[in-house]
C-alpha cells in the first residue's frame, strides 16, 4: 500500500513538472504588465519592477525562481532552466530563447536581456536594455 501511494505521489509530482515545463504562457498585455509593476515584495529579495539576475530566471517558464538555475550553454550564450526538461528544450526550441521587448516590440535574445519582475508570482518581462525598461515604465505610468 505504501509503495502504491509513493508511486502515485511520484506520478502526480512528475506530471506537474512536465506540465509546468511544457506549458506556453499567454503573451502579456503591455498595459496589464505596467499595472503589475508596483513595489510588492515577492520573496523579500526582489519586488515587482526590480531587475532580477538572469541566472535566477527559468527562461522557459519566464519566471523568477529565487535561486540560481541550471546553466544551458547554447550558441555561445548562456540560458537558464529550472529542470531537465527545460535544459533539453532550450537548445531545441528557438521560441523559448527569444522574447518580445514590451517597449519596442522587437524580438530579443533572453540570454542578453534586461530582465524585470512584473508579477506577484515571479513573472518576468525581457527588455532589450535598461533604457527601454525605463521608457516603458514612463510611457505606461
Amino acid at each position: 500500500m505504501k509503495a502504491m501511494l509513493r508511486n502515485t505521489s511520484l506520478i502526480i509530482f512528475s506530471s506537474v513538472i512536465i506540465y509546468a515545463c511544457n506549458t506556453d504562457k499567454p503573451k502579456n498585455n503591455t498595459q496589464a504588465m505596467a499595472e503589475q509593476m508596483t513595489a510588492t515584495p515577492s520573496d523579500g529579495r526582489y519586488a515587482k519592477g526590480d531587475k532580477v539576475p538572469n541566472e535566477t530566471v527559468c527562461m522557459v517558464n519566464d519566471a523568477y525562481m529565487g535561486k540560481k538555475q541550471i546553466e544551458v550553454p547554447h550558441d555561445g550564450k548562456t540560458y537558464y532552466g529550472c529542470c531537465e526538461m527545460c535544459v533539453e528544450r532550450i537548445p531545441k526550441d528557438k521560441s523559448v530563447r527569444e522574447a518580445t521587448d514590451p517597449f519596442s516590440g522587437e524580438k530579443i535574445d533572453k540570454a542578453n536581456a534586461y530582465i524585470v519582475m512584473v508579477g506577484d508570482n515571479g513573472e518576468v518581462a525581457y527588455f532589450k536594455n535598461e533604457d527601454n525598461y525605463k521608457k516603458f515604465v514612463a510611457q505606461n505610468s
